[in-house]
């Protein structure tokens, strides 16, 4: 894996802060007749070796962190595209309603997307640079206190995009409308508020989200969703578990 420590990233770093350094100004104009000279960010760079010293340090010890086993997979999690429940979904979102219940125990559902989900996770070990491969954004834990009409509509906006990731909260797709939808085993009750668990680039209006904008309350966790899949994956691990994770009916369909 390469997480940014080949000799043209650094290159490219040293011009980009040169450049930002150069002016205050938003934007550069090239002059008529100006002279610049092009710098191909190819394999004809060739590594410097006292940059590479310099840097080797730095490197060994992310490369140790990356490669640092969290626990293991005893299924493949993947995400067919063309399926409303997904195991990489539901071990998702089981993460996210798991660890967000340690900080806000009334939690009741979370909520993802599956567009968010950047890779899969293979039977085997997982490590801490599989989580970041699968989350490499920055994205906090958010706690939503929602109506339960903005609950209905951000099951409708599951159902009409085939499916998101979800836990303690199930529902039905029929003609891509959401039916039978139950919160927490019980049928979702439009004159309740409800907590749910999800993340703030949702919460911001991300993905075209549906539901999420006009919350009751909302409370900022202050934890990355990388660092939540990480201590699902390791409390696992250290209670001697592995993730085995089903498919288990949270989303149904006609078809």
């Amino acid at each position: 894996m390469k997480y940014f420590t080949s000799p043209r990233f650094f290159v490219l770093l040293c011009l980009t802060v040169g450049l930002a350094n150069a002016s205050c100004n938003r934007h550069f104009v090239l002059r008529k007749g100006g002279m610049y000279t092009r710098f191909p960010m190819d394999s004809t760079i060739t590594d410097d070796p006292a940059f590479v010293r310099l840097y080797a340090p730095y490197k060994q010890q992310l490369d140790a962190e990356m490669n640092r086993v969290v626990g293991r997979t005893a299924v493949a999690l993947t995400k067919p595209g063309n399926v409303p429940e997904t195991l990489l979904g539901n071990f998702f979102a089981d993460a996210l309603l798991t660890e967000g219940r340690k900080l806000h125990p009334e939690a009741e559902f979370s909520f993802g997307t599956k567009g968010g989900l950047r890779t899969e996770l293979m039977q085997g070990d997982i490590t801490v640079g599989h989580l970041f491969e699968l989350m490499p954004f920055e994205n906090e834990l958010v706690v939503l206190e929602l109506s339960g009409a903005s609950v209905l509509q951000l099951a409708q906006f599951a159902a009409s995009t085939g499916g998101q990731p979800m836990a303690g909260m199930r529902l039905h797709i029929a003609n891509g409308h959401a039916a039978d939808i139950r919160i927490g085993g019980a049928p979702l009750d439009t004159a309740r508020t409800y907590t749910l668990v999800t993340y703030d680039y949702l919460a911001n209006g991300g993905d075209n989200s549906r539901g999420l904008e006009n919350p009751v309350n909302r409370i900022n966790l202050g934890k990355k969703v990388r660092e939540a899949l990480i201590d699902y994956v390791s409390g696992l691990s250290h209670d001697g578990q592995h993730i085995n994770t089903k498919l288990d009916g949270r989303i149904t369909t006609d078809e």
